[in-house]
């Protein structure tokens, strides 16, 4: 059975396996430079300023290329859930050869569990080991653009560390169960392509921020922690910083009662919050100086709610742990409809 099964599956198993071989040796090729540009650049420059300035230039001209290779990470579980998972018993009840294996002596749960777990191994493999070259290649425009783009925001999470692992197992199983419920290849590809898509967009936006519960404060808003300061409208927009490079989930400004207010008056703007003119030591638009004692004074502040960077990891173990279950469910489901329902 374990030698049936690897050979039905060889063809998607060379395809895999070449691909990713093809991108291990593209990112082999490239990322030493790419490192040796980063590391170069950094010991260059003599101040602060300078080595914002650098890393500034340095994501313009990786950016495409950065952004391009996390969503190929995110795209692997999703891609093997549709070409690995779905035809994996389609394929086999489309012809009919399910029948041949069982009569001969072989049983519905040894047949269903030798293809879960060669092809399921397989494919968690081949998720993890994209993931691990792509964050070696990535090294230099992840600290680049830790600032902006901080490795707990919801894209670069999902393609950083081992939660590509966990979906890669999902998306498995996934395809395998919209499989054997469809018993058709094209429309278990297509459900499979919908709820993994689904699910992936729920995940960050309705389940992970609920994980563990969020760091909250309400903080006075200074020239120290100013992010941003716009004006929209007929109404200022202000953000402020959260201090580590976590993810932000809450970032608005609230009166001195604590209520949450669209923004602070937009005649800020042209009075105590005008820019100020060029001042040694700072940038030429920021707000004016009495700007801050001026939104001190009228009871504005700023509601933050966060996860802390040192998260990172807990989240990785949580959602790994939570597709997990999901994983296993899928594959007890599995095993029920073909041993009770599949004829």
């Amino acid at each position: 059975m374990i030698w049936l099964t690897i050979r039905q599956f060889r063809a998607q198993a060379v395809a895999g396996f070449a691909a990713l071989a093809a991108l291990a040796a593209v990112l082999a090729i490239t990322g030493p430079g790419v490192a040796n540009e980063y590391s170069q650049g950094i010991a260059a420059c003599g101040t602060a300023e300078d080595c914002d300035r650098f890393q500034g230039m340095f994501r313009n001209d990786y950016q495409t290329v950065y952004v391009s290779l996390i969503l190929l990470v995110m795209a692997i579980p999703a891609l093997i859930g549709i070409f690995w998972g779905a035809p994996l018993i389609t394929r086999e009840l489309e012809a009919g050869t399910h029948r041949l294996v069982w009569n001969q002596s072989i049983t519905r749960t040894r047949w269903l569990a030798v293809k879960l777990v060669i092809v399921g191994v397989a494919a968690v493999a081949v998720a993890e080991l994209a993931t691990l070259a792509v964050a070696w290649w990535s090294e230099p425009m992840d600290l680049a653009a830790a600032e902006d783009f901080p490795r707990l925001a919801p894209i670069p999470f999902a393609a950083r560390g081992i939660v590509p692992m966990a979906y890669a197992a999902f998306a498995f199983a996934l395809g395998v169960t919209a499989g054997v419920l469809a018993r058709r290849t094209m429309p278990a590809m297509a459900i499979t392509l919908a709820v993994f898509a689904a699910v992936q967009v729920a995940m960050p936006l309705l389940v992970r921020p609920h994980l563990m519960p969020a760091e909250e404060s309400t903080v006075a808003i200074t020239r120290d922690n100013i992010r941003e300061f716009m004006l929209t409208g007929d109404s200022v927009q202000i953000t402020v910083e959260t201090g580590d490079g976590g993810w932000t989930l809450a970032n608005h400004s609230v009166d001195r009662s604590g209520r949450e207010v669209s923004g602070l008056p937009g005649s800020l703007a042209t009075g105590a919050c005008a820019p100020a003119p060029q001042e040694e030591g700072r940038e030429p638009m920021g707000p004016a100086e009495g700007c801050f004692a001026e939104i001190a004074r009228l009871g504005f502040k700023q509601h933050v709610s966060y996860h802390p960077a040192d998260r990172y990891w807990a989240f990785q173990w949580v959602e790994t742990g939570v597709f997990a279950v999901l994983t296993l469910g899928l594959s007890g489901f599995c095993f029920y409809w073909v041993r009770r329902r599949l004829s």
